[in-house]
């Protein structure tokens, strides 16, 4: 039988979400989704480094927001957090909750496993590639590569204009045997595209351990041998021991699909991770700086042989030539 939850919305105010979390926990509501627009924008001015650009429909979206969100497996376990509720403020008179108002909507198990796989579906790229989320891998490829994920919290899913845009370049640049080196892999998707496209051997290192997990579970869904896709973490900015092991053997193709600042700072070093004539492939640079990040791929003795374009994004396909 289907399970039917009850999914309970609570208002607050960023002075007391804090505290109005930690009492439902310590009152044993878990699995508690925080959503704040003062947490919000702190975490965004935290991160600014690894940004350019916020979508404008999410900041609007977080706009006055201070909520709680909750389930409750039954109708009459809403009388206990009611009372719950009213505690909180008789016990806490100092602190500014807000109004607490509940607002309710019934949803079943089935709506939590499977709703949001709606949101994944086949996205055909370029001439010869398709992504398939891991649950259509039997579907219509249309003639084309299947490129198999699992969608997870992990940047690279095949949706972004970014990573659409160096699989495009990929079709064109890999010609079978190369060596890749892929920094910032998130997901694993590029490195797994460039292998299925040809390639023979693959480092992805992102800075985030869980991202070696799933680009090895990614792997695997395209039947990927484990010894040509080779995940790492590592910062490949500060970390010196990534760096000295990139260098020791110099690539065929390096890609960073990455942001802007990120791509400024690896430019005077590409050279030495890249064979002579090897391709540097990066994008995830937002168009109001593509002129920023052309000038540093020119003066560090990259040519840029290609330039790519897709909603307000650049991808930049460049040749070592020093």
């Amino acid at each position: 039988m289907t399970l039917q939850w009850l999914e309970c919305t609570i208002t607050t105010v960023s002075s007391g979400i804090e505290l109005l979390a930690a009492y439902l926990e310590q009152c044993g509501y878990g699995s508690l989704s925080i959503e704040d627009e003062a947490e919000f924008s702190s975490f965004l001015e935290e991160t600014r480094p690894s940004w350019d650009y916020v979508d404008d429909a999410l900041k609007d979206s977080m706009t006055g927001v201070s909520r709680i969100r909750l389930y409750l497996e039954e109708n009459s376990a809403l009388d206990d957090l009611y009372q719950t509720l009213a505690d909180v403020k008789r016990l806490f008179p100092d602190t500014d909750f807000g109004t607490l108002n509940v607002s309710v909507k019934p949803c079943r198990d089935e709506d939590w496993e499977n709703n949001w796989k709606t949101y994944y579906q086949p996205i055909p790229v370029g001439e010869k590639l398709i992504v398939l989320p891991q649950w259509l891998k039997d579907a219509d490829t249309q003639g084309r590569i299947p490129v198999i994920l699992d969608p997870g919290l992990i940047f690279g899913t095949g949706q972004h204009a970014s990573t659409q845009m160096c699989m495009r370049a990929l079709e064109t640049i890999v010609h079978g045997g190369e060596r890749v080196a892929d920094l910032g892999s998130g997901s694993g998707i590029l490195a797994i595209t460039s292998l299925l496209l040809g390639a023979e051997a693959a480092i992805a290192i992102d800075i985030d351990p869980k991202a070696e997990d799933v680009a090895r579970s990614n792997a695997s869904c395209n039947g990927l041998e484990s010894e040509r896709l080779i995940p790492k973490t590592g910062n490949v900015l500060t970390d010196v021991a990534i760096f000295d092991e990139l260098c020791k053997t110099p690539f065929d193709i390096v890609i960073a699909n990455i942001v802007a600042d990120v791509i400024l700072a690896l430019a005077p070093n590409i050279h030495r991770y890249l064979k002579q004539n090897g391709v540097f492939l990066c994008s995830g640079v937002i168009d109001t700086r593509e002129s920023e990040v052309a000038d540093a791929l020119a003066q560090n003795g990259l040519i840029i042989t290609h330039r790519l374009a897709q909603d307000g994004w650049r991808c930049f396909v460049c040749e070592r030539r020093m």
